[in-house]
């Protein structure tokens, strides 16, 4: 059994997957408290949903790529079987995951998308880096950037445990704090090899809309 707060058909608004169309399945609950985060409806509210039921739901979609979200979907045990179902059934998985959730037990062919805290977040100290052993080429980490702390972080954390080196690695400023092009700039001084990315889906539908 699932607690789901809302499963939509919508266009991948992050990672390289940008762009395509996607179901998403938002699992209820978290346990971070990021300072600019965008989901907190998604902390409580939810409904009981089994595994069939929900594999019944994004079959009435005309997709086949699925992103697992949140909350935090690791919280939830069936998270883990719904995966396997998922890819049974000849879907391209995506979990997005705050990184301090163990990813021993998601299936390999699933694409983790593993949100590394910076600073600001408030929740950087939760990181489980034990999960760097986990990641594989089709993989990405995301990091967040509030300001020029949480960039000089962000590069020290890419050195440090050679994140280009295991899979995409993504910058992405806070929504309304970080100025897009401050960012690229950074980028470009220092000629990282990292993906610039924005949150799509706030520029097609206002940044306050549920469900898309």
């Amino acid at each position: 059994m699932l607690t789901v707060n809302e499963l939509f058909y919508s266009i991948q608004g992050e990672s390289s997957h940008a762009g395509l169309p996607c179901v998403f399945v938002r699992l209820t609950a978290c346990d971070l408290r990021c300072q600019w985060c965008d989901t907190a409806y998604a902390f409580h509210d939810g409904t009981k949903r089994t595994i069939a039921d929900v594999l019944h739901a994004i079959a009435q979609y005309p997709c086949r790529l699925v992103e697992l979200t949140g909350g935090e979907p690791l919280l939830q045990a069936d998270a883990i079987p719904l995966m396997g179902a998922l890819l049974a059934a000849q879907y391209c998985v995506l979990l997005e995951t705050g990184g301090h959730r163990s990813l021993a037990n998601v299936p390999p062919a699933v694409r983790k998308i593993v949100d590394i805290k910076c600073p600001a977040s408030g929740e950087h100290h939760r990181m489980a880096w034990d999960n760097v052993a986990h990641l594989q080429p089709h993989d990405e980490v995301k990091f967040v950037i509030a300001d020029a702390d949480d960039y000089a972080y962000a590069k020290r954390c890419i050195a440090e445990h050679d994140l280009p080196g295991l899979c995409h690695v993504l910058f992405s400023p806070v929504w309304g704090q970080l100025p897009l092009e401050t960012l690229a700039q950074w980028i470009l001084r220092d000629a990282l090899p990292v993906r610039l990315q924005t949150q799509l889906h706030k520029h097609i539908w206002s940044p306050a809309a549920r469900g898309v």
